[in-house]
């Protein structure tokens, strides 16, 4: 048992994603066939195009090229959020066919990590849920009750501490608007943390579809209203935006 750390791999992407979504756009504008179509825009650079699109709202065509992440080091608490959105595809390590039984890792909250106090608290409970996990698995295993079969039902003490790996698809669109929701202030810290890695990681792949992307509150008012963090202007300069 230990505490490991955030790790986001981006593992496969659509090949030229910006050179997808200008054939797509300019396909709804043009009465040229695909094969014609094809060619004219692999010969030009789509930087300002792409940028056109994103700037006036027109998003379908940006849905076509899609990412596809591994994630682990984080909690089943950060997991449980990531699932909410919907216009993805995960894959998640299973609690029921994977024992924990030799040990499971966690993730400490930063808040409780910087307390020595907290920490060895922290630390001393995870033990205690590791060996009542095991202790269930046995009294379990001694009524017959063997395998996943176990597992389904001892995983039940696990806390959300509790590490897990997950593989996430989803398109450049859902990318936006998911980046807009999980890197502001106001999102948990860790699954803040990780939508920040995802964003460095796709930046490098397609710098026109994610030059503005991040948080609502970079180019706009803040969209939280009464709950904003009253911090536009850290925020912004955080991700290079120049303020006055």
């Amino acid at each position: 048992m230990s505490e490991v750390k955030l790790k986001v791999i981006l593992l496969r992407h659509t090949p030229n994603p910006e050179e997808i979504i200008a054939m797509a756009a300019k396909l709804c504008y043009s009465p040229a066939d695909i094969t014609s179509l094809k060619g004219k825009i692999e010969s030009k650079d789509q930087k300002s195009f792409v940028e056109k699109l994103v700037k006036m709202g027109h998003m379908t065509p940006i849905e076509h090229p899609s990412f596809t992440f591994a994630i682990e080091g984080i909690s089943r608490a950060c997991s449980h959020q990531l699932v909410r959105h919907r216009v993805a595809s995960y894959s998640q390590q299973s609690q029921r066919y994977v024992s924990e039984q030799a040990a499971f890792d966690y993730i400490i909250p930063p808040s409780i990590k910087e307390d020595k106090d907290l920490k060895r608290a922290f630390i001393a409970f995870m033990k205690e849920a590791h060996n009542a996990y095991n202790n269930m698995l046995d009294k379990l295993n001694e009524k017959g009750i063997k395998g996943e079969s176990a597992n389904q039902d001892a995983r039940f003490i696990l806390p959300n501490a509790a590490e897990t790996k997950i593989m996430v698809t989803m398109n450049a669109r859902e990318l936006l608007h998911f980046f807009r929701q999980r890197c502001c202030n106001r999102a948990q810290w860790e699954i803040r943390k990780m939508s920040e890695e995802m964003l460095k990681l796709v930046k490098k792949i397609a710098p026109t579809i994610f030059d503005k992307a991040g948080p609502g509150c970079l180019y706009a008012p803040c969209p939280e209203g009464d709950y904003t963090c009253g911090k536009i202007k850290e925020v912004r300069n955080k991700y290079g935006i120049k303020v006055k």
